[in-house]
């Protein structure tokens, strides 16, 4: 028998009232969604190569790292080419050109060395790249920093292929020795007539994994002040007693040392400052001693011994009054001990100002860069200052805006660890956020800026 019209709607009403006030379906990004399963495959194809050159130090294989990522640009059709400010250390650079070319442009900048391994100690070969039936891949440079690199040219691989056409300019740098400093990388690559020639008026470099659902972001990083002191005493028998001795100064130093790294380490522990708002500092090694074929003699009281410093500064920090302490109490010349700086980079910019880049809605920077991840389905947590050094303080000293952000949510922090790994699934999620973000800030009309460069 037919049912009414009636019957019908009555039927329907439960169905239609359960999707009319259903909650609205979330972005389909975090398993990658927005990728076909050949896309994403070719992805991962892309990212597993990368990873496969091995530019460890103290050998990079630049060349390799180098002639991929020319054959990556040649497939985009961006134009390239290869800079050497220092013999056997290429800075490619990459350029897709912008139609407002007077618009100051957009630098995605990422480098292509990691850090040493003990493959002993991996599950995997650190090289081999291996995707695990967890989706994890497993390679030295697979958090810190190949993904950011390969991501920013699978983003704009997918805009290409939209159709997209950056108002803005955007160049991709890949430089060389950020884990050795970046002095003949980056350091080089800011210093050169070529850098200036860009019109940067933005970077994007590197941050750190987030073991939470935000993304985390950086603003400023501490900066490296490595220093070695020495203290110098009498020679004397091990069995004897007297004041002085190059030891006995040495380890009274250390003791300073420690109550200044536990009262900054306090502030940490009680929630009062996160960790890149401190100060650091890390004993590395202690030399003395007058060595054997077997060890040392133990009867000898030594006449020099030597301490070794790793101390990060914060931009917000008074480096006057540090180095003060590190004069008076770490190393007085009254007893008979010297301090010698091996780096000590500056926390302000050219202009004097503490090296930091303003992470607020009075820097359009921010308010881009924090809705184009909002609108790719991601969030970024409170911004922070890297509790490291990285590429982007070079940038920042000249006083270009410059924000670290690597894309990696529930994600555990492994860069220089074994074991680095980055699941599949949150490195293509990281595509789709840089894909947001270079859409956004290519497509950024300054009128003011324009115009004055017009001028």
């Amino acid at each position: 028998m037919a049912k009414t019209s009636n019957e019908v709607i009555a039927l329907a009403s439960p169905l239609f009232l359960l999707l009319l006030f259903a909650p609205p379906l979330p972005p389909a990004v975090a398993k990658g969604a927005t990728f076909t399963s050949d896309e994403a495959d070719r992805a991962i194809f892309r990212f597993q190569e990368y990873l496969r050159i091995d530019t460890a130090h103290p050998t990079p294989d630049y060349a390799s790292a180098a002639t991929f990522l020319r054959a990556q640009a040649d497939s985009l059709s961006l134009r390239h080419e290869t800079l050497e400010f220092v013999p056997g250390k290429p800075v490619l650079l990459l350029k897709w050109p912008g139609r407002r070319p007077s618009l100051p442009s957009v630098l995605l900048n990422s480098h292509t060395d990691v850090v040493p391994s003990e493959p002993h100690k991996w599950t995997h070969p650190p090289f081999s790249a291996a995707l695990d039936s967890g989706g994890n891949i497993y390679a030295r440079g697979s958090q810190d920093m190949k993904c950011v690199g390969i991501q920013y040219l699978e983003a704009v691989r997918r805009l290409k292929a939209a159709g997209f056409a950056p108002d803005r300019t955007i160049y991709l740098s890949f430089v060389p020795d950020e884990e050795i400093g970046g002095t003949d990388g980056a350091g080089a690559f800011v210093a050169s007539d070529a850098f200036k020639k860009l019109g940067i008026g933005v970077v994007l470099d590197e941050g750190l994994a987030s073991p939470r659902p935000e993304f985390r972001v950086f603003y400023g990083e501490r900066s490296p002040w490595w220093f070695v002191i020495r203290s110098r005493g009498a020679p004397g028998h091990g069995a004897k007693l007297y004041d002085g001795t190059a030891m006995e100064n040495a380890m009274r130093s250390v003791e300073a040392v420690r109550r200044f790294r536990a009262a900054q380490f306090d502030l940490v522990k009680t929630g009062a400052k996160a960790e890149g708002e401190v100060v650091s500092v890390n004993l590395v090694y202690l030399k003395a001693g007058t060595p054997t074929p077997t060890g040392f003699v133990m009867n000898l009281q030594p006449s020099e011994a030597e301490v070794g410093l790793d101390v990060r500064v914060p931009p917000n920090a008074d480096p006057q009054a540090l180095e003060k302490r590190i004069a008076e109490e770490w190393a007085p010349s009254s007893r008979n001990m010297t301090y010698e700086f091996k780096q000590k980079v500056s926390v302000y910019d050219m202009f004097g100002k503490p090296a930091l880049t303003v992470a607020n809605s009075s820097n359009p920077w921010w308010t881009l860069l924090e809705e184009a991840v909002k609108n790719a389905g991601g969030k970024l947590s409170k911004p922070e200052i890297f509790p490291a050094s990285t590429d982007a303080r070079y940038f920042r000293e000249l006083g270009i805006p410059a924000f670290g952000f690597s894309p990696m949510a529930n994600t555990p922090i492994l860069l220089h660890d074994h074991n680095e790994f980055l699941n599949k699934d949150e490195y293509l999620k990281g595509i789709t956020m840089y894909e947001s973000i270079i859409k956004a800030f290519a497509s950024y009309n300054d009128k003011d800026t324009e115009s004055k460069a017009e001028l």
